[in-house]
């Protein structure tokens, strides 16, 4: 297969992801309510499943899909590496901003990697408004 056939397909699969990911996002937001919320909207605790999944099972698989999205993503950049590399000099013409602007974008890529790893949740107990649950 040459490249641009190559590059085709790969674009194709990252924008499959990106729309699964939407999807599985707006699902998980409106439709697959988190506990807290099923209270206002059926008047009770409910479990709410979509094929036998619940929120967090469609969470692993939205991650899932982010993981490859970004596997595509970085082969995407490798296949256009030649071309980025030609581009980039053209539309920053100062050598020196041309380095700054890509070491930031290094480290803030991987500020964003890494900081879901090394950040402590808050933990709170949970308020239970008139109710004695013990």
């Amino acid at each position: 297969m040459d490249k641009s056939k190559v590059n085709l397909v790969i674009d194709a699969l990252l924008f499959l992801c990106v729309m699964a990911m939407t999807g599985i996002g707006i699902l998980m937001k409106f439709v697959l309510l988190p506990g807290k919320d099923t209270w206002a909207v059926y008047g009770r605790k409910v479990e709410l499943f979509l094929f036998g999944m619940d929120r967090h099972q469609w969470g692993t698989i939205h991650m899932i899909i982010a993981f490859v999205f970004l596997g595509l993503a970085a082969l995407h950049v490798v296949l256009h590496w030649k071309m980025i590399v030609s581009f980039y000099p053209r539309l920053i013409g100062n050598k020196t901003a041309r380095r700054i602007i890509a070491v930031m974008l290094v480290i803030v890529a991987l500020f964003f990697v890494t900081f879901p790893l090394v950040v402590k949740p808050e933990v709170q107990e949970p308020e239970h408004k008139g109710r004695n649950y013990r």
